[in-house]
């Protein structure tokens, strides 16, 4: 049953019992007219202290059946709001734990918030099978990682429907001395299926009130808005996982055919600085395997666009030249990896001219809060036309990593700030800058 549901078999209870009271008092006045008409008759009463009690008698009721009325009406709204800000407060301390799924960890740190903001004597939550967390009264038998027992925790998961548990046999627990004897079990959902239940448990079926089955509906459906929220991250994270697997799978086959061509070249000329650039090669492509969480410090970051250089010089030579401009506290931060190296790739591969060598800045910058990355080459530019589409999506030829990949990335981990942005001159040169939340561990990404 939904909390709404409850609130509105609640009101629709009081306004019973507020029309059965309404109905007594009538009752009584026109009983109490009745008395007093017979009486004056009898009594011969004067007409004027007669009137004054015909008006007397139902003014008096009316004005008390209003204040009756006002004063229960603001105690269920009182009652509401206070259920409702309960069940908020529990909810916001329960989701950087929730944000992790639904698992032993997060269920039993789940389970201990809501025994201290709730009046139930133990709390639990389960999945499918298993008791995930178990806080409170009993939890010296009802233990953890222990299959289900209640028959009726099985069925609201079947049924995907609260269960109220008024007995201490329908609870199931075979300790002869358990002190819970009534339960609240309410199925926890992720995309509309039952994946689990919470449970909450009390020493007396007397305390199984619609107002407390309201709050553990209201608080479960909350718990697995939570739930869901967390698999859409783990969802989003693996996303970003497999992307960047298929970005180190893409190392461009020119860049591949080019080196190996050099390495070949120097081979029967010098020996030496071939063995050294096959090294480098190697080196090159196991550090791109290596990263498989995603997130990598700046320092490794360069490591790798250095190793990259070396073979991209050995081809180009004095054409190619290189500056590097780091603060030193920004060697430790954190950011997505292959973020700048295909900047560098990108400003190799498009931007050398005829006249001149290319040369390229890399400048990395920190602020109070972000990590201010530039790129910036003499190259051949871009021209106006294109220079729009360039951070387009799927914009460009070829198989390396483009800019609208490395932008993709940034705008979905950080948000619609944290885009790349670009401006070029035709025959000038090219700016590329980037930032990202200055962070100095991953764990800074996973909270």
């Amino acid at each position: 049953m939904k909390p709404i549901k409850l609130i509105k078999r609640w009101e629709e209870n009081q306004l019973n019992t507020f029309y059965y009271f309404i109905g007594s008092l009538i009752f009584g006045s026109l009983l109490a007219f009745a008395v007093l008409y017979l009486s004056a008759y009898l009594l011969k009463m004067r007409a004027d202290i007669l009137f004054f009690f015909l008006l007397a008698v139902p003014s008096t009721a009316t004005v008390f059946v209003a204040l009756t009325l006002f004063r229960l009406a603001s105690e269920a709204e009182h009652s509401k709001a206070k259920q409702s800000h309960q069940i908020l407060e529990i909810a916001r301390k329960t989701l950087p734990y929730l944000r992790k799924g639904l698992n032993f960890e997060s269920a039993l740190e789940v389970v201990k918030i809501i025994h201290g903001d709730t009046d139930a004597i133990a709390v639990s939550i389960t999945d499918r099978d298993t008791v995930l967390g178990f806080h409170g009264v009993g939890e010296d038998h009802h233990l953890v990682e222990k299959p289900i027992l209640t028959r009726a925790t099985k069925e609201a998961i079947e049924t995907n429907t609260t269960r109220i548990l008024t007995s201490k046999v329908e609870i199931g627990c075979p300790m002869v001395n358990c002190r819970l004897k009534a339960a609240i079990v309410v199925p926890l959902e992720k995309t509309g299926k039952a994946v689990g239940t919470l449970k909450f448990y009390y020493d007396n079926p007397k305390n199984l009130t619609e107002s407390r089955i309201a709050v553990v509906e209201g608080l479960a459906q909350l718990l697995s808005t939570q739930i869901e929220l967390s698999e859409l991250d783990r969802q989003k994270e693996l996303a970003y996982h497999a992307e960047l697997r298929a970005l180190q799978a893409q190392i461009n086959p020119h860049f591949l055919f080019n080196t190996l061509n050099t390495i070949i070249a120097l081979i029967r000329t010098n020996p030496q600085k071939a063995r050294r650039l096959l090294v480098q090669f190697s080196d090159f492509f196991r550090k791109s395997l290596e990263w498989k969480e995603g997130f990598i410090t700046l320092a490794q970051e360069l490591d790798y666009i250095a190793t990259y250089l070396v073979l991209e010089k050995a081809r180009f030579e004095d054409r190619l030249d290189i500056n590097f401009d780091i603060d030193n506290e920004a060697q430790k931060c954190i950011l997505p990896a292959l973020t700048v190296q295909p900047l560098v790739e990108n400003a190799i591969k498009h931007g050398f001219s005829a006249d001149r060598p290319l040369e390229i800045s890399i400048v990395v910058r920190l602020n109070e809060r972000d990590m201010h990355i530039t790129v910036v080459d003499n190259g051949c530019g871009i021209c106006e036309e294109e220079l729009d589409q360039v951070l387009k999506f799927g914009y460009g030829k070829g198989s390396g990593v483009g800019l609208s990949n490395v932008n993709e990335r940034l705008r979905s981990l950080y948000g619609e700030e944290y885009q790349v942005t670009l401006g070029s001159i035709e025959g000038v040169g090219t700016r590329v800058h980037l930032k990202v939340p200055i962070s100095r561990s991953k764990e800074d990404y996973e909270a």
